[in-house]
């Protein structure tokens, strides 16, 4: 599960988010290519945008139900 108290500090703020537990495995970025980036001196990815289209949220949603280790979370604000 992720936790919102260890959020990478790259996160843009707002609901999404990833969270230390990230092992770089690509399948955000992936899934969800205009949300997510890779911090690449610290090898994980973070949230670059917030989704801002029903596209976008699909995207997302589907990135943080397909994450391998549940890094990515939702805490709802936006």
């Amino acid at each position: 599960m992720p936790n919102p108290k260890a959020k990478v500090k790259e996160n843009v703020t707002g609901r999404y988010y990833v969270d230390d537990t990230c092992i770089d495995c690509d399948a955000c970025r992936e899934m969800a290519p205009g949300n997510f980036v890779r911090a690449e001196e610290q090898g994980y990815s973070y949230v670059s945008k917030q989704p801002e289209t029903p596209e976008e949220e699909d995207q997302c949603r589907d990135a943080l139900e397909g994450c391998p280790v549940e890094a990515i979370g939702n805490d709802g604000e936006d």
